[in-house]
């Protein structure tokens, strides 16, 4: 990577941690934002989470193709534009439509953004490079977030709308600064279409038939639903809900237990990245899904001995840790796969789809998981989700069959190009390895 590409990446990966700062002002106050400060009571805030999700649905299988014919910088400002005015409508919207069309316009925006960011960071980067450009963004999502929602609830009052007012300000402000960072970046078109691993030639016009046609991204998409199905599609529903009502933990320590996710994901995702470098990606994903396995047996567990609190509450946040974990490990290898598994005229396109497969897992996790609460059967909620975990790690395993050794591990590649006396760094060539298509 050249100077010039590394410190535009380092540009990008800041300016979307500011934007992350600012949402971590809000996405923990939303639901009782809606349901309490503004009186339009749960059932609307209910609404308001679906309608994020909609409009990402919406939004995201257009937004690949236009990446790919405009460049990924036209498309982020719109995203920048529609996620700041509808964050600052939530924070001065009054009635339910009001409410409801600021949510939409957020949640299209923040969709638009994801896959467009995702690109930018694939431009910027190599083959050999993504994995660490991937994680350190992960990382500095999670810190700002973290931060975020930290100070946030050092201003927020319940009783004072006018601090909830502030927040969404604040968020708003932050994805135009977020715009303000991008527009002093400069994208090195030119190499980025060379920075990716290219499919056949006719990748231009592939569109979505090409996309499903490809039998290593189809598995990818399958295991990513049920990635973000097992694990962040219930931090909102199911698992607090287990907590709180089988586990027996009081809200407070529900929050101790989202802390330590974090504080996981924020110590080890450097160490986890240098210990997954050289390893094949399927393989470290197949570890994954062992490591949430254990993560809902522990949860399960958790609800078997209630009576001993002190057990029960450690067993649990060690779910909470394991996730964390578990999350280091898949921002090296599940992104960066992606890109590699893009032809070279459909990195938007790609990314686009598996950011629609995120936001599905994200969308039924919660109401898969809320429904299986609503009812109390919580055995069989475990019970589906340590079956998922061990879906994940079969999928994962044969996956690895459908990959190239490139796109499964890039730095084995990089060695066999030493050894084989072919240049490294800045002015390398990265291997021309055609993805497989099944």
């Amino acid at each position: 990577m050249t100077t010039a590409m590394g410190a535009t990446l380092r540009r990008i990966q800041l300016g979307n941690a500011l934007a992350a700062f600012g949402s971590g002002f809000t996405v923990p106050y939303l639901f009782l934002y809606v349901a309490e400060v503004r009186h339009l009571g749960a059932g609307t805030a209910g609404v308001v989470l679906a309608v994020f999700a909609a409009a990402a649905l919406f939004v995201l299988p257009l937004v690949g193709r236009v990446i790919d014919r405009r460049g990924p910088m036209p498309v982020a400002m719109g995203g920048v534009v529609a996620a700041s005015g509808g964050a600052l409508g939530l924070g001065l919207a009054s009635s339910g439509p009001s409410v409801l069309a600021s949510a939409a316009l957020m949640g299209a925006g923040v969709a638009v953004l994801q896959p467009a960011l995702a690109t930018m960071i694939v431009w910027c980067s190599t083959t050999a490079t993504r994995s660490r450009a991937f994680a350190t963004q992960f990382f500095l999502n999670n810190l700002g977030m973290g931060v975020g929602g930290l100070l946030g609830g050092q201003i927020v009052d319940e009783h004072r709308p006018g601090t909830f007012t502030t927040l969404f300000c604040v968020e708003a402000v932050m994805f135009l600064v977020l715009a303000a960072v991008l527009l002093t970046v400069r994208l090195p078109e030119a190499v980025s279409m060379d920075a990716s691993v290219p499919g056949d030639d006719g990748a231009a016009g592939g569109g979505w038939r090409q996309l499903v046609a490809h039998r290593a991204m189809l598995l990818l998409c399958v295991m990513g639903f049920v990635l973000f199905f097992t694990c962040y599609g219930q931090f909102e529903s199911g698992l607090p809900a287990y907590g709180v009502e089988v586990t027996g933990i009081s809200t407070a320590t529900l929050g101790v237990a989202l802390f330590a996710n974090t504080a996981v994901i924020a110590l080890a995702q450097f160490v986890v990245l240098r210990l997954v470098e050289g390893r094949r990606r399927s393989r470290v994903v197949a570890l994954v899904g062992l490591v949430w396995t254990v993560a809902w047996l522990a949860a399960g567990f958790s609800g078997l001995v209630p009576h001993v609190q002190g057990v029960a509450t450690a067993l649990l946040i060690s779910t909470y840790m394991l996730f964390g974990l578990g999350e280091s490990m898949l921002s090296p290898t599940v992104a960066p796969l992606v890109a590699d598994l893009a032809p070279r005229r459909m990195v938007g396109q790609y990314n686009s789809a598996f950011a629609l497969v995120k936001q599905l897992g994200v969308a039924v996790g919660p109401a898969v998981g809320g429904l299986l609460a609503a009812h109390g059967a919580y055995t069989v909620y475990i019970g589906l989700l340590v079956l998922c975990s061990l879906g994940v790690t079969v999928l994962a395993l044969r996956l690895g069959r459908h990959l190239t050794l490139e796109q499964d591990d890039p730095s084995r590649a990089v060695r066999t190009d030493v050894r084989a006396g072919a240049p490294t760094g800045a002015g390398a060539v990265e291997p021309r390895v055609a993805a497989s298509v099944g």
